[in-house]
């Protein structure tokens, strides 16, 4: 089962206290973008196996908002950290390098 830390009060939760958010540290288009760009948006991910960042909800403790780096082929979790960060800490980057030297970071 997946658990992560809420950074937010600092409790572990199981999957099943929390609510997915979808992909973290996305462009978002909206009114008055191309057709081209929002298409891009709303379908055209990698989706490739491995590192992610996410966004959760820890819906059954203090429902506030958090991010997660977490492998989705090993469900490992690299960290979480807070919603108001517009990009992954440099620690956390550095955690998964080391453990995933042929990873790289891409918004």
């Amino acid at each position: 089962m997946l658990t992560l830390t809420c950074p937010n009060c600092g409790i572990s939760a199981c999957e099943t206290e929390l609510a997915a958010g979808g992909e973290a540290h996305l462009t978002r288009h909206g009114p008055g973008s191309s057709d081209d760009h929002f298409e891009a948006y709303l379908f055209m991910r990698p989706n490739t196996r491995g590192v992610h960042f996410e966004r959760w909800r820890h819906a059954a403790g203090c429902g506030k908002w958090f991010l997660a780096a977490r492998d989705t082929a090993t469900l490992e979790v690299f960290g979480t950290y807070s919603a108001q960060t517009t990009e992954p800490p440099a620690d956390l980057i550095d955690k998964i390098k080391a453990k995933r030297p042929d990873w790289s970071f891409s918004s």
